[in-house]
C-alpha cells in the first residue's frame, strides 16, 4: 500500500534452526538509525508501526485445510487426517520474529516526547498487532508462552514452558481493549490502516471464537467462562453496529453487490469494509486472486450443498438433490453460489467461451475473489483487486452466533444481522420460531449443538459458511464448534451419473468426458463428430491400468472422490484440534511440552 512504505527498512535477518527462536525473541529489529536515537517523536512510532502491516493476504487461499475445499493433496489438514502429520514434519513456531518486533515498539514507547493521544494511538496499534498475533497461536497450539517484552540473553524467561491457555487469552482481551480505547476511529486513509473499529472487529472475532471453543471443548476444563467471552463478542459487535459507521452493501443488484466486495480495484468508500488491502497497479504490487480458479483444487459438494434455494428451503430436502448433474445443481439456489463457485456458462474471457471446470479436482472450481476485468489480472502478482480484511458482515454473524449461544437472541436482533445478509441477495428472512420448531436435519447429524437454540444456530452455521465461503475463517469455526466429523468426512466433488459425456456450461452439449481409461470410449461413441473432437476427456486410469488421482464413489458413477482419501481418513478427538510444536523446538527448550496427547 502507499502508506506502508517505510523510511527505515527492517532488517529480518536468516537463522539457524537451532537458534531461530532464541535470536528472533531477543534481538532488536536493526535499522539504519540507532535504536537509541529512535522513538523520539509520534512520527518516528507511526514509521515503525507502519512496517508491523503485513503485505500478503492469505485469506483468498486459507480454506484449504477446511471442509469447503476438495483435491489439496499436499495441505496440512491433508496430511493430518491421513496420519503424516507429527511433531517431526509439523512447519510452524517460526515467527516469533513478529512479536519480537511488536514488543521492541512497546519496549521503547517511553522514550516518545509528543502529543499524548498521539502516542497511545500507535501503542493501541502495536497492542492491537500483538492480540492478533497471540489469538492465532492461540487457535493453534492452546496453551503457549506469553512474552510481553523482547527477551535478552540474561533473561530467565526466554526459555520459558507454555503459559495457560486462559492466561494468555486474558492478555489477548486486555490488549485489545487498550486498542479499543486508544485507537484513533479515523485514520484518514479510507480504511487500509487499523483503527478503532478494526480492533473491535478482532475483538468480536476472537470473543466469538474463545467463547465457543470453550463451550465445546470440555478438555479444556473452562466451559463456565465460555458466556463471558461470548458477552464480551457481542458488546464489541454491538460497538461497531451503534457506530452507524458501517453496513451491509447493498445497491439492489443481488449477487453483483456480493462480488464487489472480492473483485473491485478499491473498497474505498464501500461501508462493509471495515479494514481492507489496497493493490494499486500504479505501485505495480499485486496479489495472484486470478489463481483461485482452477488451480490445484476447487470447491466441495458439501459447501455448495450448504446453500439454500431461492426460496430459503434447504437444498438437501430437494427430491433426488444427491444425484442431480452439474448444471441442474446450480438451478434456483442463493445467488451467492454463483459468485462463490464457477457456474454453468460462466466465461473468464471477453469473447464469452465458456470455462469449463475440471472433474479431477471435484468440478466446483472457486470463483469468488477472481478477478473479472482482464485488466486487473495480468500474471503472477499482478492483480490489482483490493481485498478486505474485516467486514461488517463478519460482525453481524458473530453478533448473531453469540446472542443465540447466550440464549438471548430475538427476531429484531436476526433482522439487524443474518437477514441484512440475506436481503442483499434477495433471500427469505431467517425466522427464529421456524428454525427452532424445525432444525434442519442433515445440519444435525453434522453438528453437535443441544442447546434451546438448536434450529437458529444451526442455520446461523449455515449463513456463515455461505457468506463467509473461501474468506479463511471455515476451519477456525469447524475447531471452535468440536466439528471434527467434517474433516473426516472425505471432501467430494460433483455427480457423474455414468461413464460419457457431460454438459458443464448448460447449453445441453457435451464439454467433458469422463471415460475409463485412454482405451475405452465406447461411452461416448453415439457423440456427434463435431462435438467428440472438442471434448476435454478425464479418465479414471491410464493404458496401463494405472489409477489416477480421482475416481467415482461408485465405480462408473457417484461422487468424485479422490484416490488419498481411498483408504480413509482418520480425525483423532480433541487431539487434532490443536497442532504439536515441531520437536526440533522441544529439544531447544525442554521445559516446552506437548499437549492434547501430541
Amino acid at each position: 500500500m502507499k502508506n506502508k512504505r517505510l523510511i527505515i527498512p527492517f532488517i529480518i535477518l536468516g537463522c539457524a534452526a537451532v537458534s531461530c527462536n532464541k535470536d528472533f525473541l531477543q534481538r532488536m529489529p536493526q535499522t539504519e538509525i540507532a535504536p537509541e536515537a529512535y522513538f523520539k517523536t509520534p512520527g518516528d512510532l507511526q514509521t515503525y508501526v507502519n512496517g508491523l502491516y503485513d503485505d500478503n493476504l492469505s485469506a483468498p487461499y486459507d480454506d484449504n485445510n477446511s471442509d469447503n475445499v476438495s483435491g489439496t493433496t499436499g495441505s496440512e489438514m491433508d496430511k493430518l487426517v491421513h496420519g503424516t502429520l507429527d511433531p517431526t514434519t509439523v512447519d510452524g513456531w517460526n515467527n516469533w520474529n513478529v512479536l519480537r518486533n511488536i514488543n521492541y515498539l512497546l519496549d521503547n514507547v517511553y522514550k516518545t516526547q509528543g502529543d499524548a493521544v498521539e502516542i497511545k494511538h500507535y501503542t493501541g496499534v502495536a497492542r492491537y498487532f500483538r492480540a492478533r498475533f497471540y489469538a492465532e497461536m492461540i487457535a493453534r497450539y492452546s496453551d503457549v508462552p506469553f512474552y510481553g517484552h523482547v527477551m535478552t540473553d540474561i533473561d530467565p524467561e526466554i526459555y520459558k514452558g507454555r503459559d495457560p491457555r486462559a492466561n494468555v487469552a486474558d492478555s489477548v482481551l486486555a490488549d485489545l481493549q487498550f486498542a479499543v480505547d486508544n485507537i484513533k476511529a479515523d485514520t484518514k486513509d479510507n480504511g487500509t490502516l487499523v483503527n478503532k473499529y478494526t480492533a473491535l472487529a478482532l475483538m468480536s472475532r476472537y470473543c466469538l471464537f474463545e467463547g465457543t471453543f470453550r463451550r465445546y471443548h470440555p478438555e479444556l476444563k473452562l466451559q463456565t467462562t465460555a458466556d463471558v467471552w461470548l458477552k464480551k463478542a457481542v458488546w464489541a459487535s454491538e460497538q461497531i453496529m451503534a457506530s452507524a459507521r458501517y453496513d451491509i452493501y447493498n445497491t439492489g443488484k443481488g449477487g453483483a453487490d456480493y462480488r464487489a466486495l472480492f473483485a473491485s480495484t478499491t473498497l474505498a468508500g464501500n461501508k462493509e469494509a471495515i479494514q481492507w488491502r489496497d493493490y494499486p497497479q500504479s505501485l505495480g504490487k499485486g496479489n495472484n486472486t486470478h489463481s483461485v480458479l482452477g488451480w490445484t483444487w476447487s470447491l466441495s459438494q458439501s459447501l455448495v450443498y450448504s446453500y439454500l434455494m431461492k426460496d430459503g428451503t434447504a437444498f438437501t430436502s430437494q427430491p433426488g438433490y444427491d444425484k442431480m448433474d452439474y448444471t441442474t445443481t446450480f438451478k434456483n439456489r442463493d445467488p451467492r453460489l454463483a459468485e462463490t463457485v464457477a457456474y454453468p456458462g460462466f466465461s473468464t474471457t471477453q469473447d464469452n467461451n465458456p470455462y469449463i471446470a475440471k472433474p479431477n479436482l471435484g468440478g466446483y472450481d472457486q470463483l469468488k475473489f477472481y478477478p473479472r476485468d482482464p485488466k486487473q489480472r495480468q500474471g503472477w502478482d499482478a492483480n490489482y483487486t483490493a481485498l478486505p480484511v474485516y467486514r461488517y458482515a463478519e460482525v453481524l454473524l458473530n453478533y448473531a452466533e453469540a446472542k443465540a449461544e447466550l440464549l438471548d437472541l430475538s427476531q429484531a436482533d436476526l433482522d439487524n444481522s443474518v437477514n441484512l445478509l440475506r436481503r442483499r441477495v434477495q433471500m427469505p428472512d431467517l425466522s427464529l420460531v421456524t428454525a427452532n420448531g424445525n432444525p434442519d436435519q442433515v445440519m444435525s447429524n453434522q453438528y453437535n449443538v443441544t442447546s434451546a437454540n438448536k434450529g437458529v444456530i444451526l442455520e446461523i452455521r449455515r449463513e456463515r459458511r455461505v457468506e463467509m465461503a473461501c474468506e479463511g475463517q471455515r476451519l477456525n469455526d469447524i475447531n471452535r464448534w468440536a466439528a471434527g466429523s467434517r474433516v473426516k468426512e472425505a471432501p467430494a466433488g460433483m455427480y457423474v451419473a455414468g461413464m460419457g459425456g457431460i454438459d458443464m456450461t448448460g447449453d445441453g452439449v457435451a464439454d467433458i468426458a469422463i471415460l475409463p481409461n485412454p482405451n475405452d470410449s465406447s461411452a461416448i461413441a453415439g457423440l456427434p463428430a463435431d462435438v467428440k473432437i472438442r471434448l476435454s476427456r478425464f479418465y479414471l486410469a491410464d493404458k496401463n491400468g494405472g489409477l489416477n488421482n480421482f475416481y467415482l464413489e461408485n465405480g462408473t458413477s457417484g461422487h468424485i472422490l479422490f484416490a488419498t482419501d481411498r483408504a480413509g481418513r482418520t480425525f483423532t478427538e480433541p487431539k487434532f484440534y490443536y497442532r504439536p510444536i515441531p520437536k526440533q523446538q522441544l529439544v531447544l527448550n525442554s521445559k516446552l511440552q506437548q499437549i492434547m496427547g501430541w
